[in-house]
């Protein structure tokens, strides 16, 4: 048996998702939240019901990125539970270990699909980011598939999300005015968890105004900045001439963002920002303007780089100032220092912003001030998701009866969403870009009122990245008033004693390294011995790991137990000592 304590939200979605007798469950918790314990309490709570009538089960999760996958078995093994991150199709499941993590994209697999079948009936499955089952028609075709005998289905969600021409298997739909929108069993929003305190920082955003030049596919030169009305197709120009390397605009945002980060490690040395890059080129060419303009490193991150969610582990236990990714860090990635980041990336998308921004809101303990900055071009699709969450802040930090802001839905309007395509095909060159100064909103008692910095207070110019979208009277974001640290701590009714959940092996032995992590280090060492068992015998690889095998009793690697594997060393150990002394 043992006890685990939870926050207010997650005891409340908990005992909402055991009461239910429904197979699916859907749950929308803002990022940082703490969705993963949530459900992994779940999980433990369904697994030990089963085994104690008698049934032995498995708990299969799905994660957006195979780095996840990691992340989420390192979760479970503090939860007691053990699950395999490094699963292929072609594998079974070992005997000590209760499940395993795969992606969205390796379900869509065939083979996947097929083998996870089996292993998913009369099961438990966590769709972790489920809205990503619908990136691609085969992503949704092979959950559908993969999952449907499943007898419990928890899906989650940092982002309320809509339909598009594919539905989201496992996923109820209500039907709006403003298009089917997903239901969900348990919504946690932004604003709940400020109130709540201890649990999500609070965001700005500082949002940087421009001019910006460039040529169209026609030749003509059209100079606009973000307060101008442009086509659709030019307005994702615009944004892209911002953010290329080859203008002022991006430098000069990268030194006000800078300059933040530099104030903010005064006081937490180890803070760290994040750069948002559309693309890989992209991304080295803002690491060099760090490094060549503004004299300080920065850890580059791609998708294609085999050692991706290695370096995202590492910056988040060092103390390196700069992260600057693609796509990586977009969701679900724990780095808890990050306090600045620059949006610079084409994808305009509400989703996608609020789960980029969702990388800033994570809660560290016993910090007096977590005010988080994330620097956007003032781009009316990135203004308007902006100002949705800043709204939600405000409703929880500022006194009721203010004025309030031009709503997202309002910008949404005026400016319809990005066009993947029209942005890929649209041709033309940057002749240049600047920025002409950090535009905060000030809510006044005769509404929203835009301001430039060059009209401001010196005491705000002082003060680099300082202007944000806030309030005259708060001339820095520092005169926000901060979150509270969380008021629920010693309360006895959010503690759960659950069970002890047995594996086909027993019930495996806690210990500081999981079960996954305890057979990476044993199968290294196994193949350490295989190879210099090789150097002496003189036969093939696949004839020594096939007598490793037969010595230990073990028919494969890839599903051995801890035990099996421990054995297997110790009988190749001895072989190769008989081998020395002969």
């Amino acid at each position: 048996m043992s006890s685990f304590t939870l926050r207010p939200w997650q005891r409340a979605a908990f005992d909402r998702f055991r009461a239910g007798d429904a197979a699916d469950f859907l749950a929308v918790a803002t990022p940082g939240a703490g969705k993963t314990t949530f459900a992994l309490t779940c999980a433990r709570a369904t697994l030990a019901e089963w085994a104690a009538g008698g049934h032995r089960r498995h708990l299969i999760v799905v994660a957006p990125t195979s780095h996840l996958k990691v992340q989420w078995s390192l979760a479970a093994h503090r939860m007691g539970l053990q699950l395999d991150p490094d699963w292929a199709p072609g594998q079974g499941l070992a005997r000590d270990v209760h499940g395993l993590v795969t992606t969205f994209q390796q379900v869509a697999m065939g083979p996947a699909a097929a083998r996870l079948r089996g292993f998913a009936a009369d099961g438990m499955v966590i769709l972790d980011e489920v809205h990503h089952a619908g990136d691609e028609r085969a992503w949704g075709d092979g959950i559908q598939q993969a999952f449907e005998l499943a007898a419990k289905r928890l899906s989650l969600s940092g982002t309320p999300f809509r339909s598009d021409s594919a539905r989201i298997p496992f996923v109820r739909y209500d039907v709006t005015a403003e298009g089917d929108l997903a239901h969900a069993d348990y919504t946690y929003g932004y604003d709940d968890a400020l109130r709540d305190g201890g649990v999500v920082r609070p965001v700005y955003f500082p949002r940087v105004d421009g001019q910006m030049e460039w040529s169209t596919p026609s030749g003509d030169v059209l100079r606009a900045s973000f307060a101008d009305e442009l086509a659709r197709d030019q307005v994702s120009a615009r944004l892209r001439t911002a953010l290329s390397l080859d203008g002022d605009w991006l430098p000069t945002v990268l030194t006000q963002a800078h300059d933040r980060l530099k104030q903010i490690r005064r006081e937490q040395p180890d803070a760290g920002g994040l750069v948002i890059a559309t693309d890989q080129d992209h991304a080295q060419g803002i690491a060099r303007l760090l490094r060549d303009r503004l004299r300080t490193t920065a850890d580059v991150v791609v998708s294609d780089d085999p050692t991706a969610s290695r370096r995202i582990a590492e910056f988040a236990d060092n103390d390196r100032p700069w992260l600057v990714a693609v796509r990586m860090v977009s969701e679900g990635v724990d780095i808890p220092r990050l306090r600045v980041g620059v949006y610079s990336t084409t994808t305009a998308t509400e989703l996608f912003f609020r789960q980029a921004v969702g990388r800033f809101v994570r809660w560290q303990a016993g910090r007096p001030s977590q005010k988080a900055y994330v620097y956007v071009p003032d781009d009316p699709r990135l203004r308007a998701h902006a100002f949705a969450i800043a709204e939600a802040r405000r409703h929880v930090l500022r006194p009721p009866g203010e004025a309030a802001e031009h709503t997202g839905d309002q910008l949404d309007r005026q400016v319809p969403e990005e066009d993947a395509l029209v942005e890929q095909l649209s041709l033309f060159s940057v002749v240049s870009s600047t920025a002409t100064g950090v535009t905060f909103h000030a809510v006044t008692e005769d509404g929203v009122q835009h301001i430039d910095a060059s009209h401001v207070d010196s005491t705000l110019v002082e003060h680099p990245g300082g202007f944000g979208t806030d309030r005259l009277d708060a001339t820095r974001f520092d005169a926000e008033p901060d979150v509270p640290e969380p008021s629920f701590a010693d309360d006895a009714s959010l503690t759960i004693d659950l069970p002890d959940v047995p594996t086909e092996a027993g019930v495996v032995p806690w210990g500081s390294m999981s079960v996954a992590e305890q057979k990476d280090d044993l199968r290294t060492r196994n193949a350490d011995i295989a190879k210099r068992l090789v150097d002496i015998t003189g036969w093939n690889h696949a004839r020594v790991q096939g007598e490793m095998n037969r010595l230990a009793g073990v028919t494969k690697v890839s599903t051995a137990t801890i035990e099996q594997l421990d054995r297997r060393l110790r009988h190749g150990e001895s072989w190769l000592r008989r081998l020395k002394r002969g």
